[in-house]
């Protein structure tokens, strides 16, 4: 009786039975998280993307937290990049939640200044850093990606000068100098001789230098260095550039053809690691955290390996560039910015926490005054006893600044597809010298441009910016 009374509710009702059945879970799911308390966390919230960073600062911050009279306590949280790009996109876009102090990569900070500047999710720092005296304190260059229209919105964590690596076992056993290389063009005549069949199949197996149409990261570095680049201080393209055919023509001209130089040896990877520990690979681009990295993952190679700095592509120019970035940033939603600011002063003005990330990871501080510290002048066994971070710090005031515009990562897209066309180009057609290739690297830019153009048109508050 009972079951044939709720079977006429529910016909009378209009709903199946199976329908009732995902009302009720909807209830019962509703009702679960209402009683359902999340544990929350006391103080202040940090992400950060990476887990030496995150290791790093658990004690940090349990000092930090046990005295009162610092303010708030701050709990830090080790978020997946993919899933830390999205949260804060997320939470920038659609003001939910994010964390107070967010620290991020050059590529995850630059999509957060694709609306008008008052829209920005990041505090405007300027004022502040100006201020307080902490602009003057630091690498000018190192504030470049976290500025957008003028303004800065992120404390530098880093500086990431780049240098060139090379197997010192080798070169030296050849008998090449590197003093003699001052250039780009020294560098390939003075390193030619080290490209060898190693295996006796008549094919070269060993090149002097890592570089491949793939990595766009190195490109860029080559790029920058030359003073080329991808978008003015106007946030403007500037892609098709002289420059920078120039440069892309040159590295694919590496690439191709009998007097190939470069070999594709992908970092991080099990492959590319073997020619590295084999010696097919002689040099390599190499920022200071590159370095902490191998050091991790190919310790095989210590006391192999010296460092120089990078021949530069005219007598006289910048013999350094740079690659990837952190900043510390404090999210606009945050209640606490005073808390928040003194923490990320603590955090990144300490000098016993720069002497530890450059232990932990080979990372140099963009403090200047932390450059006499004595831990940048003692012998670096990975690097035959030569003082890497001395090397590293005399190259800092000279890294070239980069623009921060939302577009950076569909601009590297597009540049790296033009490279490949380029490499592709010059193979089909084996055409292996720089000038020839300069036709179709500047007609392959300019597209590039013209697609970047096209979608920075669709974004009509950075339109309504534009002096």
């Amino acid at each position: 009786m009972e079951r044939r009374r709720l079977a006429d509710l529910l016909f009378f009702t209009g709903f199946s039975p199976g329908a009732w059945v995902v009302v009720t879970a909807a209830v019962l799911s509703t009702a679960t998280i209402l009683i359902w308390r999340v544990p929350q966390h006391e103080g202040l919230e940090m992400w950060t993307f990476y887990r030496v960073h995150a290791q790093m600062y658990q004690g940090v911050t349990q000092t930090w937290n046990t005295d009162p009279a610092n303010g708030k306590p701050v709990n830090v949280f080790l978020l997946d990049g993919t899933a830390m790009r999205q949260r804060l996109m997320s939470g920038f876009l659609s003001d939910t939640p994010v964390a107070d102090l967010i620290e991020a990569e050059r590529n995850m900070a630059c999509l957060a200044f694709s609306g008008p500047i008052e829209d920005v999710g990041f505090v405007d720092l300027t004022d502040r850093l100006k201020e307080e005296g902490i602009y003057d304190r630091i690498n000018t260059p190192s504030f470049s990606p976290w500025t957008s229209r003028g303004r800065i919105f992120g404390l530098p964590h880093d500086v990431h000068p780049v240098a060139l690596a090379y197997r010192a076992d080798i070169v030296e056993e050849a008998g090449i100098d590197v003093n003699e290389i001052e250039t780009w063009e020294d560098f390939v005549r003075v390193m030619k001789p080290l490209v060898k069949d190693m295996d006796g199949d008549g094919k070269p197996d060993r090149y002097p230098l890592n570089l491949w149409y793939s990595a766009i990261g190195h490109i860029e570095v080559l790029i920058l260095q030359a003073g080329g680049g991808f978008f003015d201080d106007d946030l403007q393209p500037i892609i098709d550039s002289e420059i920078n055919a120039r440069v892309i023509a040159t590295c694919v001209s590496w690439m191709v053809g009998p007097d190939r130089i470069a070999i594709d040896a992908q970092p991080f990877t099990a492959s590319g690691n073997f020619l590295r520990i084999e010696g097919r690979v002689v040099c390599e681009l190499m920022a200071d955290w590159m370095a902490g990295a191998w050091k991790v993952d190919m310790p095989g190679l210590s006391g192999k390996l010296k460092l120089m700095p990078l021949p530069a592509w005219e007598k006289g120019g910048r013999r350094t560039g740079v690659m990837g970035g952190t900043m510390l940033g404090i999210a606009k939603a945050s209640e606490d910015f005073e808390d928040a600011w003194t923490f990320a002063k603590h955090l990144y003005l300490d000098p016993k926490l720069a002497e530890q990330l450059y232990k932990s990871n080979s990372i140099i501080s963009p403090v200047r005054e932390f450059w006499d510290l004595p831990i940048y002048d003692e012998p670096d066994p990975y690097f035959s006893n030569q003082a890497s971070g001395r090397i590293f710090v005399n190259m800092a005031p000279d890294v070239p600044p980069r623009t921060s515009s939302p577009f950076s990562n569909l601009a590297f897209a597009r540049v790296q597809e033009g490279v490949i066309a380029l490499y592709h180009y010059a193979e089909q057609n084996k055409i292996y010298d720089v000038e020839s290739l300069m036709p179709e690297a500047r007609r392959q830019l300019k597209i590039a441009e013209a697609h970047v153009r096209e979608l920075m048109d669709r974004n009509v508050f950075l339109k309504e910016e534009q002096p």
